[in-house]
């Protein structure tokens, strides 16, 4: 199973996570089921935010981790729009109580709005202090926004960035991956299968995750979570509502990828020039 230290100065953890943007549209029992599949196969970090369902995909988490707790890396979010001082602490006493425990493993930043970083920053660490959670970091933030963060922060303190990145949508490549690297940050790709637009195999980038999965006995989404995770810092949280799509994701956990093949992907879904500013959802 790959596994990696998160952030500069966190756990290690697997390279496949848990996430669940819109899990609350599934069936409640068969999302809550899936969950703890997951955390059978030992993708142990669960992703979510106060924004994912008004809070109700916190609440499935809240039920999918009671009593497994210490085997949950656990994360969420705050909306920037709460992300003052107060509103910070505030909405990490709400996520805790909606998630049935006492502490985060990591709460993240949504991105970025009007309340000054120096404002979140200062909260994070009122909420260390008082052991409410474990590390802090940033989502959807480009490299001047990052270093922005460092200035005010500090190196060592930004455990993660977590981002859009998936075949198609490669430009935190340019940019971003090498920052986190140099600064000891991890990666957290979000969305990495896309939108509902998973290449199929009948086009020129699906028959190559097609043959690269027949050459291991896998799966093309796992050919591509173990292309997006072969960088040193990055991790990936594909959402999966269904116990057999949680299955197909852990099975990533084993994929290695030889340098051919990686090239091959590369070749197939080419990143494309530095956008103007950092995609995302």
């Amino acid at each position: 199973m790959q596994a990696r230290q998160f952030g500069a100065n966190g756990p290690s953890i697997p390279v496949i996570g848990q996430g669940t943007w819109n899990i609350e549209l599934a069936d409640r029992a068969g999302a809550v089921a899936a969950l703890r599949r997951g955390l059978d196969l030992g993708l142990r970090h669960l992703d979510t935010a106060e924004m994912y369902g008004s809070g109700r995909s916190e609440e499935i988490v809240g039920e999918a981790i009671a009593g497994r707790r210490d085997e949950v890396f656990l994360v969420s979010k705050v909306l920037p729009y709460n992300a003052s001082r107060a509103g910070t602490r505030k909405a990490c006493e709400e996520s805790l109580r909606r998630l049935r425990t006492d502490r985060l493993d990591c709460f993240l930043l949504h991105w970025r709005g009007s309340y000054a970083l120096e404002e979140t920053f200062a909260a994070f660490e009122d909420l260390k202090r008082q052991g409410k959670l474990l590390s802090w970091g940033v989502s959807n933030f480009d490299v001047d926004d990052l270093d922005e963060a460092l200035a005010i922060a500090g190196g060592g303190a930004i455990a993660c960035n977590q981002v859009l990145y998936h075949l198609r949508e490669r430009a935190i490549e340019h940019m971003v991956i090498p920052w986190c690297e140099r600064h000891g940050v991890a990666v957290t790709a979000y969305s990495p299968f896309g939108q509902d637009d998973f290449p199929l195999a009948a086009s020129a980038g699906g028959g190559v995750l097609a043959d690269v999965a027949i050459a291991h006995g896998a799966t093309p989404r796992q050919v591509a979570l173990a292309f997006l995770t072969r960088q040193s810092q990055v991790f990936a949280i594909p959402k999966a509502a269904r116990a057999e799509h949680v299955e197909d994701n852990a099975g990533a956990l084993k994929l290695r990828l030889s340098d051919s093949e990686i090239a091959r992907i590369d070749a197939a879904f080419p990143r494309g020039p530095k956008p103007r500013s950092l995609p995302m959802l």
